[in-house]
């Protein structure tokens, strides 16, 4: 039986902007503020805007096909078959996803509230996550339905009314391009992150750093960009913007994205992020990269890239000695990182998928490029940090400002590898200091558009600039026991200078003999004119 809706075309041709997308969205969380932790947002909202997505743009494409062939009825039939050749053929289908039309948006949103509202949020996105193959393990993680202690994580009452709040706006074709959604997106990730304090983390990293290690980085044509610990994708999709904001008219030259995702949920966030922002040519892995390498095959190796962006966990502590020397994959030839921190371990890792000329951006703790030096003990990190650079595979090393960062207050540093330095470069390192380049925001710093413009610049020209940056060479960083903490090599605040006491105290000495002096004359003035 063919199943006919109302005309999608009939809905309002509004275009939103980011900041509206923005206000609605923020809207969309407080209304179920109080029904669930502030963490727990994300996972109530964001798959349900998806799939409002989703489903403009299906009602988009379906009334093209009616456009097309004159009855609806006849469009829908013909979507229908040309999806499942689609699926058993694995040619591209006429429509990006299919929604059956009893689970489209509209009938999500006048399903009476009655107890079964989330039972059938839940139905819906896992059948249209069954029809379209691509959306497993990204619409269908979230149970609508969930309970704890016997109560309904969130009622269909502000269920019901965070489905209205999302039906406010279409978000269809011709109503919201990708760039703009997926920007909108991020803001509500930032904004649960802002809630989330320690975990945030481990999903959201701040897009103005993620913007600086695109910019560092900027991505040539035809090329692969992979993050072993993606997040919500944030800085793969800046790597890929940036390359598309310099190569304005060669999108089909765009490098692909690769990423790695432990958590269940946050891996369906980036597959999400990637759908949102029309990157449906990803491709992504879930679970533990350090222990199952997502990209990688047994008896060929690690997968290789030109590119690496990537904020690992800091001081990870949950691998022993055993763990790097068994390791199958060959990955930590250059030494064991502590138990302590696994900050040189994801280096390694790191450092082993990329391929003969490629290049890294890591965003690390500030003491990953200072634990042990000057000490006569011995470091593993530094003997690591050591190998690193002796064989000339450190290109650069940003420090950025303090307090940018939702899991904690500590600056952070942005840590460049190139496995082949230009002739220019070798046997030297780039250290910028880019401490000063932030604005105080609440409840965090922000790195400035003209520290990003400044460091990317700097990068580029490769050159000692007074306040930012030094270029050091492999003798200056043996003689500071391959400390390569930027602050120690640029002062980016004027030094204050001290006298010493003794100068001091003989210039007092003879202001006092000089006032005496100069008593003694006008006395004797005085006395002459009979004044005294």
């Amino acid at each position: 039986m063919i199943d006919t809706p109302r005309l999608p075309f009939q809905q309002t041709e509004e275009h939103l902007d980011i900041s509206s997308l923005e206000t609605w969205l923020w809207d969309a969380a407080c209304a179920i503020r109080g029904a669930t932790d502030a963490p727990k947002f994300k996972d109530f909202i964001l798959p349900l805007i998806f799939y409002k997505r989703l489903s403009d743009v299906f009602d988009d494409e379906f009334a093209s096909q009616v456009t097309a062939y004159g009855d609806e009825a006849i469009a829908r039939e013909v979507i229908e078959e040309d999806h499942k050749d689609a699926l058993a053929t694995g040619r591209k289908p006429i429509v990006r996803f299919y929604i059956p039309s009893r689970f489209a948006w509209r009938e999500i949103r006048n399903h009476a509230a009655d107890g079964k509202l989330g039972e059938f949020v839940t139905d819906a996105m896992r059948e249209v996550a069954r029809l379209n193959p691509e959306l497993q393990g990204v619409l269908d993680v979230k149970d609508y339905n969930e309970r704890q202690s016997g109560q309904r994580t969130l009622d269909d009452d502000r269920l019901a009314s965070l489905i209205e709040i999302i039906s406010r706006h279409r978000l269809g074709l011709r109503n919201a391009e990708p760039d703009i959604l997926g920007r909108a997106y991020e803001y509500l990730l930032r904004k649960f992150a802002e809630g989330q304090g320690q975990s945030a983390g481990e999903f959201y990293t701040p897009k103005e750093v993620g913007w600086l290690m695109a910019e560092a980085l900027n991505p040539a044509p035809y090329k692969t960009v992979y993050d072993p610990t993606c997040g919500s994708a944030g800085l793969l999709i800046k790597a890929r913007m940036v390359f598309e904001q310099n190569h304005p008219n060669q999108r089909s030259a765009a490098p692909q994205l690769y990423g790695q995702e432990l958590n269940p949920v946050t891996f369906a966030m980036a597959k999400m992020n990637m759908f949102l922002h029309d990157y449906g040519d990803s491709y992504f892995a879930i679970g533990d990269t350090f222990r199952n390498p997502g990209f990688a095959a047994e008896g060929a190796g690690l997968k290789r890239f030109d590119y690496i962006v990537a904020n690992p966990m800091w001081n990870q502590d949950n691998y022993d000695e055993a763990f790097y020397e068994n390791d199958k994959w060959g990955r930590f030839g250059f030494g064991v990182p502590p138990k302590s921190s696994g900050d040189w371990g994801w280096m390694q890792h790191i450092f082993q998928s990329l391929n003969e000329t490629g290049r890294a951006a890591v965003v690390l703790d500030t003491g990953a490029v200072s634990r042990g030096s000057g000490s006569k003990s011995t470091n593993k990190e530094k003997a690591i940090r050591k190998e690193f650079i002796e064989k000339d595979f450190i290109e650069g090393v940003i420090l950025l400002p303090e307090n940018l960062f939702y899991n904690t207050t500590a600056p952070g540093i942005i840590l460049l590898l190139n496995r082949r330095k230009p002739e220019n470069r070798k046997e030297q390192i780039l250290l910028v200091n880019a401490s000063a380049y932030f604005v105080k925001e609440k409840p965090k710093n922000a790195l400035t558009d003209a520290g990003i413009k400044a460091v990317a610049e700097i990068y580029r020209s490769w050159e000692t600039k007074e306040k930012l940056s030094r270029v050091v060479t492999l003798e200056e960083v043996r003689a500071a026991d391959y400390n390569l903490s930027p602050s120690q090599f640029v002062e980016v605040n004027d030094k204050a200078t001290h006298r010493p006491l003794a100068d001091i105290l003989a210039d007092l000495q003879t202001a006092r003999s000089e006032r005496e002096k100069a008593d003694a004359e006008l006395n004797e003035v005085l006395a002459k004119l009979g004044l005294i």
